[in-house]
C-alpha cells in the first residue's frame, strides 16, 4: 500500500481515497477479453485518471493489456511523459499550433477537427522540419468537437471527404487516425449511436474509394464496447469502465464484470451528544427531533464531496448507513450516529465503498445528486490523498 508520491505519513489524517490497482487491472483484462486481439485498447486517463490518479492507473492499465492512453489536453500528456510513460498518447481536445514543439519533443498525438486547425498545425510543423501525426475527429452527431460529417453540413458546403483530402495533402502532418464519439451508446436505445456509426463507416468507405485510407479508425467508448461490437474497429477507447463503473444503469452488466476501484474514507474527529431541538450546521437546516449523537467527519465540498448531499446523503459507520445532517461545509460534514452503538472518535467512516455488509457506490451518490458517477469520482480534489493498494 502506497500513498501518491510514495509517502503514507499523514495520508489518513483527514479524508483519503483508496485506489485498488488490482481492480483496475481486472477491469482492463475484462475489456481486453471482449475486444478482438488485434484491436488496440486506449485507456482514458484524463482528469487525473477520473480522479483515481493518472500515472498509477496508466502504468497498471498498460501492464494488463492497454496499448494507448488518452488525455484531454497537452499538459495532461506532458505530466505522463514526465513520469517516463512512453506508450502512445492521444490528446482529445484542442492543442494550439504554437505548442507543436512540445508535441514533437514528447511524442504526443493531437487531434484536429477543422481544416483551419490542420493548416495552422502544418505551418508550425514545417518550421520544425518534422512531421506531426494527427487523428481527425469527426462529428457524426455528438455536436461537440469534430469535422462535421455530410449529414450535419448545411446545403452547398464542401463534403467531409473533400476537407479530409485537403488535410491529407498538407505538408508537415500525417493523418494517422480518424475517430468519432457516440452521444448515446450508454442508453438502452442505441438507435442514435448506430446512426452515428453508420455515418462514420460511410465516411471511411468514401475515403477508401478516394484513395485516402486512414490506418487507425476508432469509435467505441465504454458504452459501445458493451453494446455495439460493430463499433470495435482498429481501436476502442475505454474510460469509466476502466475504473469499475458502468457507463449507465441502462447498459447490461452481464457481459463484463467490473470492480469499482475507488473507496473514499475518513475518521470521526468529534462527537457530541445533543438534545432534541438542536440546529446543525449553516442555516440550521436540520434540527434534531430527539436526543442523539452527532459525529463530525473531515470531508467537505473543497474535497469534492458535494454540498448537494446536505440532508440527503448517507455515510457508513459501524457497518450501518447513517444520514448526513445539516449542510455539507467546505471542510466538514456532520452525521447522526445516535442509532449506532459504541461510536468513538477515530472510528472509520466510509463515504464511498464497503463497510461490513453495507455499500455506498459512486452510482448511489450520483443518483442522490442527480448526476453521473463520472462527476462524483473526477470531482475529488487534489487535496484528497490517494492511497494505492497494490
Amino acid at each position: 500500500m502506497t500513498a501518491r508520491g510514495g509517502d503514507t505519513k499523514g495520508s489518513r489524517d483527514r479524508l483519503w481515497a483508496e485506489i485498488d490497482l488490482g481492480a483496475i487491472a481486472h477491469n482492463v483484462r475484462e475489456l481486453r477479453r471482449v475486444t478482438r486481439p488485434e484491436t488496440r485498447l486506449l485507456v482514458a486517463v484524463k482528469a487525473d485518471g477520473y480522479g483515481h490518479g493518472a500515472v498509477r492507473v496508466a502504468r497498471t492499465a498498460l501492464a494488463h493489456g492497454a496499448t494507448d492512453l488518452g488525455v484531454a489536453h497537452l499538459n495532461e500528456g506532458l505530466a505522463l511523459r514526465d513520469q517516463d510513460i512512453r506508450a502512445p498518447i492521444l490528446i482529445f481536445g484542442h492543442t494550439p499550433a504554437d505548442r507543436t514543439d512540445e508535441l514533437l519533443a514528447n511524442d504526443l498525438t493531437p487531434c484536429i477537427f477543422s481544416v483551419e486547425a490542420a493548416i495552422a498545425l502544418s505551418s508550425a510543423a514545417l518550421q520544425t522540419g518534422r512531421v506531426v501525426p494527427v487523428h481527425v475527429k469527426i462529428d457524426t452527431g455528438m455536436g461537440r468537437l469534430g469535422l462535421q460529417c455530410d449529414a450535419l453540413r448545411p446545403p452547398g458546403a464542401n463534403s467531409a471527404v473533400a476537407d479530409i483530402l485537403t488535410m491529407a495533402q498538407l505538408p508537415g502532418i500525417v493523418l494517422q487516425g480518424i475517430f468519432t464519439h457516440f452521444a448515446t451508446s450508454d442508453h438502452a436505445d442505441t438507435r442514435m449511436a448506430r446512426q452515428q456509426l453508420d455515418r462514420f463507416l460511410a465516411l471511411l468507405a468514401q475515403l477508401e474509394t478516394a484513395g485516402c485510407p486512414i490506418a487507425v479508425r476508432h469509435a467505441a467508448n465504454s458504452g459501445a464496447i458493451f453494446q455495439m461490437p460493430r463499433a470495435n474497429l482498429d481501436m476502442v477507447r475505454a474510460g469509466i469502465a476502466v475504473y469499475g463503473l458502468y457507463p449507465s444503469s441502462e447498459v447490461p452488466s452481464d457481459r463484463i464484470h467490473l470492480k469499482p476501484a475507488l473507496a473514499l474514507k475518513a475518521h470521526v474527529i468529534h462527537l457530541k451528544t445533543v438534545p432534541a431541538g438542536t440546529a446543525i450546521s449553516y442555516g440550521g437546516t436540520h434540527v434534531t427531533s430527539r436526543p442523539t449523537t452527532i459525529a463530525t467527519v473531515p470531508a467537505g465540498y473543497a474535497d469534492g464531496y458535494r454540498r448537494g448531499l446536505s440532508n440527503r446523503g448517507v455515510m457508513l459507520v459501524g457497518g450501518r448507513r447513517v444520514p448526513i445532517v445539516g449542510r455539507v461545509c467546505m471542510d466538514l460534514t456532520m452525521i447522526d450516529v445516535g442509532q449506532v452503538p459504541g461510536v468513538r472518535v477515530g472510528d472509520e467512516v466510509v463515504l464511498i465503498g464497503r463497510q461490513g455488509a453495507e455499500t455506498i457506490s459512486a452510482d448511489q451518490l450520483a443518483d442522490t445528486l442527480e448526476t453521473i458517477s463520472y462527476e462524483v469520482v473526477s470531482a475529488l480534489t487534489a487535496r484528497v490523498p490517494r492511497i494505492y493498494l497494490d
